[in-house]
């Protein structure tokens, strides 16, 4: 099922056409209602008659979130306040937070291209979809909701909290569909463990993940503790939210929904625009939004982009999963560090669970990392009797974490269920170091 085809299987001409169309016309409408933009455009002595096609996209200044919080918190808004129905607000954890306003056809387009996501997973009007993102000021749970509205499922605002009283409603009312972050969704089935409630007590069959990177070893590891199919779901609250691209039953990357978000991939440190296939960091330009368009936003997130045809019939451009980004990468004695290394490590090794902590320290003005990793309960059981054994894991770990990242480590096996769980985001990296 395809819920747009007119859009979602445009021909490549008639989508460069669109597209070039949809920028010189936000080009002009930011140069007249945002002077942030007027201001950069006029000292690169560029006007939006300079921008006709798809291609000029490349003549325009890029925008970083150090801008969105210079101007905090509405100077990047082109809307009149008058027209804006909703704001949300990412979680600011340093600096300002980043304020985004939309107007209600902001809203239309994010609940049409939500829409577009579900209906690629299958969910259609017979389903019943948990939306268990946050809801509040984070994009995702209204973002997510709208979308299952529009699809006509009906919708069970989970959020999140309360995971025993969830799971025993995934239960009750039979819910086929859940949007949540991968890692909520561990915790999900760690939940109904507890609860003696197994996959064959329960009708899920779609699982909509999202707001956080995940590899393949945990959708593997997902799919088989609660029986559904997990998707990835992308977006990001500067852009939109959740629904900026979305994996199709293919699973071959996630179709962007490029008719309002205009990707590129370019070498973060040079800025060079970089070819389809190599990896580098991801850019959007919003080509139809209202409220706040940002023109060639560096979203750090890297992954590479793929183009032609799905074997599912869209032929919008893909874009592989995120291996990691370019901004929360850890320089540890000179080295680059990038949590999804690690996690790599630990999902290829079976006596790990996916849940793995790092502890960054300066002591005597030498880097130090102690990588926490949690044992399955079943080779917990075995190995923990055996003082030797544990020394051997360990070496083991330490070895395979040296030969990736290229420094050593401080090994620390943890017993099941002991590194603390968030029912959001999981915080991976803890940095102890003072670095000014």
């Amino acid at each position: 099922m395809i819920w747009n085809p007119n859009k979602e299987c445009m021909s490549r001409d008639e989508m460069s056409s669109l597209q070039g169309k949809r920028l010189h016309k936000i080009v002009e409408y930011v140069y007249h209602n945002v002077p942030f933009y007027r201001n950069k455009l006029q000292e690169m002595d560029i006007t939006p008659d300079d921008i006709q096609t798809i291609e000029d996209i490349v003549k325009l200044p890029f925008t970083t979130k150090k801008d969105l919080r210079d101007n905090y918190p509405f100077k990047l808004q082109a809307a009149p306040q008058s027209q804006i129905i909703r704001i949300h607000a990412s979680s600011g954890t340093t600096g300002n937070p980043t304020i985004v306003g939309y107007t209600r056809k902001d809203i239309g387009v994010w609940s049409e291209c939500m829409a577009r996501c579900l209906t690629a997973y299958g969910i259609g009007r017979d389903d019943i979809f948990s939306v268990s993102y946050g809801y509040g000021l984070f994009t995702g749970g209204l973002g997510a909701h709208n979308g299952v509205e529009m699809v006509g499922a009906a919708v069970v605002p989970a959020s999140t909290g309360n995971t025993e009283k969830h799971a025993k409603l995934i239960r009750d009312l039979g819910i086929t569909g859940i949007a949540c972050t991968p890692s909520y969704a561990l915790y999900l089935a760690e939940t109904m463990d507890r609860l003696g409630i197994t996959k064959d007590d329960i009708k899920l069959k779609v699982g909509a993940f999202g707001a956080e990177p995940w590899t393949e070893s945990m959708r593997k590891e997902i799919q088989e503790r609660l029986g559904l199919k997990g998707y990835n779901l992308y977006g990001l609250s500067e852009i939109m939210g959740p629904s900026v691209s979305y994996e199709c039953m293919m699973q071959n990357g996630s179709h962007i929904n490029e008719d309002h978000f205009y990707p590129e991939i370019i070498n973060p440190v040079t800025e060079e625009t970089l070819p389809y296939g190599q990896s580098g960091e991801l850019v959007f330009t919003t080509l139809t939004k209202e409220g706040m368009p940002l023109l060639r936003y560096r979203t750090r997130d890297l992954c590479s982009l793929m183009d032609g045809r799905c074997e599912c019939g869209r032929t919008s451009v893909r874009m592989s999963a995120i291996t990691g980004r370019s901004d929360d990468m850890l320089i540890i004695r000179g080295i680059n560090v990038f949590p999804s290394q690690v996690e790599s490590v630990v999902l290829s090794m079976k006596e790990f669970a996916p849940r793995y902590l790092l502890i960054v320290d300066r002591i005597n003005n030498l880097d130090t990392l102690q990588i926490q990793v949690e044992l399955r309960q079943e080779y917990f059981t075995a190995t923990f009797d055996t003082p030797a054994a544990i020394d051997e894991l360990q070496k083991r770990l330490a070895a395979k974490l040296r030969s990736v990242l290229s420094i050593g480590v401080n090994v620390q096996l943890k017993a099941p269920n002991s590194i603390e769980r968030s029912q959001g985001k999981s915080v991976h990296v803890i940095d102890n170091r003072k670095l000014v």
